[in-house]
């Protein structure tokens, strides 16, 4: 006689599985949010993308959904059974479980709170709040009947007794039974509310249709209806079967009762209209319901037994209370324990829009920033590069024409010093003696006094004007420099260096290592002078130098002194040498031999004359003008070489310079680079971050379009 129809109570799970299903991906949504949105905040290098209070905020969304998910679980319908002692609440109860699980009887049996709820195992078992060891449901007579007093137990205390689903139906659809004391032994009813009944969608007046409706039960309901609004309340009136021992008063008493409980529903309550509140009031008997129900499940007529009259309308009436209640209260439950936790959500899921909204347009403006700095240090990289290359053209020729300038003018200045030597030489004095010893000793000092001179003058003559030619190259080099720096490696240029000095080398000691002085009588009219007037100081330096080693040869010796006096005659062929031999001719002819004797005899005195004037002073002049000749020969040969060492050092210093600076421009070229790249990875992350927070707020606003349909099919009309 049941109804076969799936039960209504099946709406309120399935609405459970679908807002617990968004509940679970709402939540991984938000932690995978939150860990996106605590990465940003921390990321020191991307500026004030994301704030710590956006962080705090996800952080908080995640906590309030992870503590919304828990009680999600555990959420499910719960109604409450009350009235007066014995008018059959847990007959009620045992009536819709089809079992005898709670105790029942006649007079005060129930003497604590017991709720009833299923369990996917196959024994049944009960807890205590006192502890959550598992007991016999057998025990729950000993624990919850008020004819087997248990010490630990009062009216406010809770017994959960766990039913096998598998064993009741309606037990599968998350629905808790609670049954209570009398509200007539109790003055505890504000403690019972406060504990029991806040969370219950419905209450169940359980009363007695021998009697009519009580004070105490009005009493009770009146303090639920100023704790919770409007609650939802199913009026019983069991034990109906007695009516039929007096068949002529039925209808009567039927809307005795009737009309006393829609005033109390609608107007003294006013938890409903007065059209809907007969729809709340039924009249039953769940002893005879418990009693065909239990015969049925074991096989037997459920019209067995000693049945009262019009059971089969009292028990459809019940299956119609039942089915009402079905309906009732999955509806209410779904609203009342999803609607506000899907307020909740849609909240929670705006403030993330919010959120990833800021962190979108932050990391955009980010980026614009980053792109703009990028394109000016690219510009910057450019305008560093083209100004070196043209720096560096530029200071190659001031390099060069200063070199040049250098080279020109060491030269010039290394001629007029060589033109000057005879003064230089002059200007020496020291002490002079024709032996070995002391001449080593004199031409030592001779070449140490004319190079000091010589270098002394030139430095005096060129080092200053180059040393000022060079700080103004070195000046122009760093002022031009400079711009293309970083104001960090601005900082750590310096001033040009004053420790360069032009070196001006000339190693006369080395040069003139081959000097070989002759301090010996020369007579000016004797053999070796008159050699090298007629053939050259060269030559006659070979001739008389080889005559010495020939000396032995006898007679080969003279022979060789006729040809090479012939060959020195032979090759006068100027008119005066010429003039000369034959103006001898003719005086020969002329005078005689007494001019000639006269002649000799002067040419005699003037040798005396000049052996005895050879003194230590002669000896001195003639050394010097032979080293001052040697030395200008060898100075002569050397000015190329020496006004290119000048410019060579003068190249080194300017190019040092240049390169140390080019070196500089290098790390700022580096720098810009390093910038470049750091700006481009962090442009990549701002992107990237604006790809996940556009993808974030997509989700949100997938996640929204689910809690919309939600409410759409289990809120809204309910």
């Amino acid at each position: 006689m049941d109804g076969v129809d799936p039960s209504p109570l099946r709406h309120f799970v399935v609405a459970k599985r679908s807002i617990t299903s968004i509940f679970d991906q709402l939540l991984d949504f938000v932690k995978d949010g939150s860990t996106f949105v605590d990465e940003v905040w921390r990321s020191d290098d991307l500026g004030q993308v994301a704030v710590e209070e956006q962080s705090l905020e996800m952080q908080s969304c995640a906590t309030k959904l992870s503590t919304i998910r828990e009680v999600l679980v555990r959420r499910h319908m719960k109604v409450a059974f009350f009235g007066r002692t014995s008018n059959g609440k847990s007959t009620v109860i045992n009536a819709m479980l089809r079992d005898r699980v709670l105790p029942s009887g006649i007079g005060h049996t129930t003497n604590c709170f017991l709720r009833v709820e299923g369990t996917d195992g196959d024994e049944a078992y009960l807890t205590t709040e006192a502890s959550n060891e598992r007991r016999s449901v057998t025990t729950v007579n000993q624990l919850a009947h008020a004819l087997h007093m248990d010490p630990s137990l009062d009216s406010g205390s809770l017994v959960k007794v766990f039913w096998p689903k598998s064993r009741c139906a309606l037990l599968r659809d998350d629905l808790v039974l609670m049954d209570s004391p009398g509200t007539d032994v109790t003055l505890e009813l504000d403690s019972w509310i406060d504990k029991f009944c806040l969370d219950a969608d419905v209450f169940v007046l359980v009363g007695n249709a021998e009697s009519t409706l009580m004070n105490t039960e009005k009493l009770f309901f009146h303090k639920v209806s100023e704790r919770i609004s409007k609650p939802n309340i199913f009026i019983l009136h069991n034990r109906w079967d007695s009516s039929v021992t007096e068949p002529e008063y039925i209808d009567e008493v039927r809307k005795q009762h009737l009309d006393r409980c829609v005033t109390f529903l609608g107007e003294e309550l006013r938890v409903v209209g007065l059209q809907e509140a007969a729809g709340r009031i039924f009249f039953v008997s769940a002893k005879e319901v418990l009693s065909s129900r239990m015969q049925r499940a074991q096989g037997m007529p459920e019209t067995g037994g000693a049945l009262a009259e019009g059971f089969h309308d009292r028990l459809r009436e019940f299956q119609r209370f039942e089915r009402t209640f079905e309906e009732f209260i999955s509806q209410s439950a779904v609203k009342t324990k999803f609607e506000q936790h899907t307020v909740r959500a849609w909240q929670i899921t705006e403030a993330i829009k919010v959120v990833m909204d800021s962190i979108n347009i932050a990391s955009a403006d980010r980026k614009i920033c980053c792109l703009e700095e990028r394109e000016e240090q690219r510009d910057r990289l450019d305008f560093v590069r083209g100004q070196i290359n043209r720096l560096s053209d530029n200071v190659k020729e001031r390099i060069k024409s200063l070199t040049n300038d250098v080279s020109a003018k060491v030269s010039s200045a290394l001629s007029d010093q060589i033109h000057s030597l005879p003064i230089l030489v002059e200007e020496f004095k020291a002490d002079f003696s024709p032996t070995q010893e002391t001449l080593q000793l004199y031409k030592t000092k001779l070449m140490q006094h004319v190079e000091e001179r010589m270098v002394g003058c030139l430095a005096h003559r060129c080092s200053i004007n180059f040393l000022r030619d060079i700080r103004e190259a070195q000046r122009h080099m760093i002022d031009s420099v400079r711009p293309l720096l970083s104001l960090s490696i601005q900082e750590q240029l310096s001033t040009p260096s004053t420790s360069f000095e032009l070196s001006y080398d000339l190693s006369l000691a080395a040069l003139c290592a081959d000097f070989r002085e002759n301090v010996e009588f020369q007579f000016s009219l004797g053999w070796s002078a008159l050699v090298t007037r007629f053939i050259g100081a060269v030559n006659a330096k070979r001739v008389l130098s080889g005559s010495e080693s020939r000396r032995q040869e006898g007679s080969s010796f003279k022979d060789e002194m006729v040809v090479s006096i012939a060959t020195g005659l032979v090759s006068v062929t100027s008119r005066v040498s010429m003039t000369v031999l034959v103006i001898g001719g003719v005086v020969w002819r002329l005078v005689g031999w007494r001019v000639i004797a006269l002649s000799l005899s002067l040419y005699g005195l003037l040798y005396l004359y000049e052996r005895l004037t050879w003194t230590d002073a002669s000896r001195e002049r003639a050394l010097k003008q032979q080293y001052v000749e040697h030395a200008a020969r060898r100075l002569q040969a050397i000015v190329p070489i020496t006004s290119s060492a000048c410019s060579q050092q003068v190249y080194k210093e300017l190019w040092s310079t240049f390169s140390r600076l080019t070196q500089r421009v290098d790390l700022s070229e580096a720098e810009l680079e390093g910038n470049i790249r750091q700006l481009s990875f962090r442009i990549q992350t701002l992107e990237n971050i604006q790809r996940r927070s556009k993808a974030f707020r997509n989700k949100a606003t997938e996640l929204e379009t689910q809690l919309e349909v939600f409410s759409a099919q289990y809120l809204q009309g309910n």
